[in-house]
């Protein structure tokens, strides 16, 4: 329902908008610009799901294997205290929690292209044990929440980018993107359990949530040892062997308790192939509604009255000319990636402004994407409380990074 009246208020919102601009301003080419917004993000939404069928077979047939293999049940033992603390709608050794730590895993290590299969698997697991079919259940919204709140340990396209357009050193927005991410994952995920009515004050619960703290910690220190110019080669190697290492051990593991592994992919991966055709269009239906308001130009009016509206408390405001690119990470990930680019080109991408516009992008998650994908999978079209409490992890995010920005480069 949230996912409806979003809808809806961006459509008029734009259209609104575009009113007062041609009518007062003369800008004749808004309503061209809005049009042809939907033309061109309707073709974005169905080349992303062509796209994403043959990653989502791949990584579906993978996830069958470790299914067959048990590797699946074996995650689920390790965490199952935790998960059946934080999702008590799910049953002990259910197969969700074990795909559930998988996508977090991928988000985590940065590798966007794994994590969405994977994710999608696990929402399909919970809609089993959903009794209404058509509504978000409470355990749909903590998961999508927690996917959301973009905890990151490698925010690797970001320091590629960084390099690409000429920072000194590309990796110094490495250790606040994971700062600002953590925050923003911690308050999504109490959020949702307040209005769950979750004991986060359980012990087994602090002592989940202590010991990843304990791993941050760890990770943070080890890189911030390291030279700036080897952050990213670390990065990448680490990211990538173990992503290559874990498709490795499901194999493995699958031989040797004598799993049909050509067969049982070949399982996993139709699976992959009927999913993304059940995305098309609720992808389009988000992406156009998106594209409208951006072409609006109503996010240049909102950001130049945040500013204006801080000016007046005498507080520093340079800031503001960074937060195009969190407001626009919720909404779109190539459109916060592209108006990052043109931050860091336009200041440069070692100011302040520069590395404020990177953090940002890391700090934040393509919430509106990741919903109406996730959601439409499944066939879900009451989303609850999901919409605003996925927005709540990432404001928190934004008012994290705020800070660590200015604590780090300010």
């Amino acid at each position: 329902m949230a996912l409806n009246y979003l809808w809806i208020i961006f459509f008029m919102i734009a259209f609104v908008v575009g009113l007062v601009k041609l009518v007062f301003l003369g800008d004749v080419e808004v309503f061209p610009k809005m049009v042809q917004s939907i033309f061109d993000m309707s073709k974005t939404g169905f080349e992303l799901s062509i796209y994403l069928t043959g990653v989502m077979a791949f990584w579906l047939g993978i996830m069958k294997i470790g299914e067959e293999g048990g590797i699946i049940r074996f995650f689920s033992h390790i965490t199952g205290p935790f998960f059946r603390r934080l999702f008590p709608e799910i049953p002990p050794d259910h197969p969700a929690i074990g795909s559930m730590i998988m996508n977090f895993s991928a988000n985590m290590l940065g590798l966007d292209n794994a994590a969405t299969p994977i994710g999608l698997k696990a929402m399909k697991e919970l809609q089993e044990v959903n009794p209404k079919k058509d509504t978000a259940s409470n355990a749909q919204i903590m998961f999508l929440v927690l996917n959301t709140s973009g905890l990151s340990i490698i925010p690797l396209t970001i320091l590629i980018d960084r390099s690409v357009v000429g920072a000194a050193n590309p990796t110094d927005v490495f250790i606040p993107i994971m700062l600002a991410t953590f925050f923003s994952t911690l308050a999504g995920m109490i959020v949702v359990s307040l209005i769950q009515k979750i004991n986060l004050l359980d012990k087994v619960i602090l002592a989940y949530i202590g010991s990843v703290t304990l791993f941050m910690a760890g990770v943070i220190v080890y890189f911030s040892m390291l030279p700036q110019e080897k952050i990213a080669t670390v990065s990448n190697v680490a990211s990538t062997f173990i992503i290559f290492a874990v498709i490795i051990l499901f194999i493995a593991v699958g031989v040797i308790r004598r799993v049909n592994i050509y067969e049982t992919f070949i399982d996993g991966a139709k699976e992959g192939f009927s999913v993304a055709v059940k995305i098309i269009p609720y992808l389009v239906a988000i992406l156009v509604a998106i594209g409208v308001f951006r072409a609006s130009g109503t996010l240049d009016f909102i950001v130049g009255g945040i500013g204006k509206f801080f000016g007046l408390f005498g507080v520093n405001t340079d800031w503001v000319q960074a937060l195009p690119t969190a407001l626009m990470k919720p909404l779109s990930g190539s459109a916060a990636r592209g108006m990052n680019l043109e931050i860091m080109k336009t200041f440069g991408p070692d100011s302040f402004v520069g590395r404020l516009s990177s953090v940002f992008r890391g700090a934040t998650e393509t919430t509106f994407y990741i919903l109406a994908v996730y959601f439409g999978s499944v066939n879900i079209k009451k989303t609850r409380y999901a919409v605003s409490a996925g927005l709540a992890a990432d404001f928190a995010g934004i008012v994290a990074g705020i800070f660590v920005g200015y604590l780090f480069f300010h």
